[in-house]
């Protein structure tokens, strides 16, 4: 009797959530969905749309990777995005793309990008680019120079770098299959996130002492 009545609970719950569930549709509903930056609301897959009456006729273009960026920064480098709070047609699309930039000498730091994988081409110079596996693979690091018009593969996040290995300028193109990849910078998030880390906490992990931890804080104070 009782099986009876949880399996009639049951039947009775998933028809009243089968018109929620048949409401949903995977597949773009619209041409373009070109994002209301000024917009409140936002939607679990991206922004609201503005009415196509609003959002001009140039938002499918964008030459912004066109121009170099200012690799005058601590790290030698510099990264101009392409995401879609730069460039609003690709809003739900599931598309951006970035440009880095990098002095001789120059590195893009160990960093992760959480929501997606990344794909890149070297446009100019060579760069030793570096992936680290997960504990899985050992901490494995799989890494190779690669130049001007070769590609690379980035999994969604795994730990990576590229360090300019030539005596000149150099810069890649990159893609993501997403609209907003993120990026955590693994040096700037562990000694400069705010609130601090406490600094027991980066000693035992690190196993240093803690003036080595302060140290390397100071150098990221200000979140740069």
């Amino acid at each position: 009797m009782g099986y009876s009545k949880n399996l009639g609970a049951g039947l009775f719950t998933m028809l009243l959530l089968a018109p929620a569930i048949m409401a949903t549709d995977p597949d773009p509903l619209q041409d373009f969905c070109v994002a209301d930056l000024d917009g409140k609301a936002v939607s679990v897959n991206g922004h609201t749309c503005k009415p196509m009456s609003e959002a001009g006729d140039d938002f499918l273009f964008s030459s912004k990777l066109t121009k170099a960026g200012n690799t005058s920064t601590p790290n030698g480098s510099a990264v101009t995005e392409l995401d879609v709070a730069e460039w609003p047609g690709t809003n739900t699309l599931g598309v951006s793309m970035n440009r880095v930039d990098f002095a001789p000498g120059g590195t893009n730091p160990p960093h992760i990008h959480p929501r997606a994988t990344e794909i890149g081409m070297v446009m100019k110079g060579e760069l030793l680019v570096g992936i680290l596996g997960s504990l899985d693979s050992g901490n494995k690091l799989y890494s190779r120079v690669v130049r001007a018009g070769e590609t690379f593969v980035i999994p969604r996040g795994l730990m990576h770098f590229q360090f300019n290995v030539g005596k000149t300028e150099a810069y890649m193109v990159v893609s993501f299959n997403s609209q907003n990849p993120g990026i955590v910078f693994v040096p700037l998030t562990l000694f400069g996130s705010n609130p601090p880390i406490p600094t027991p906490v980066l000693t035992k992990a690190l196993r240093v002492e803690a003036g080595v931890v302060e140290l390397l804080k100071s150098k990221f104070a200000g979140g740069s």
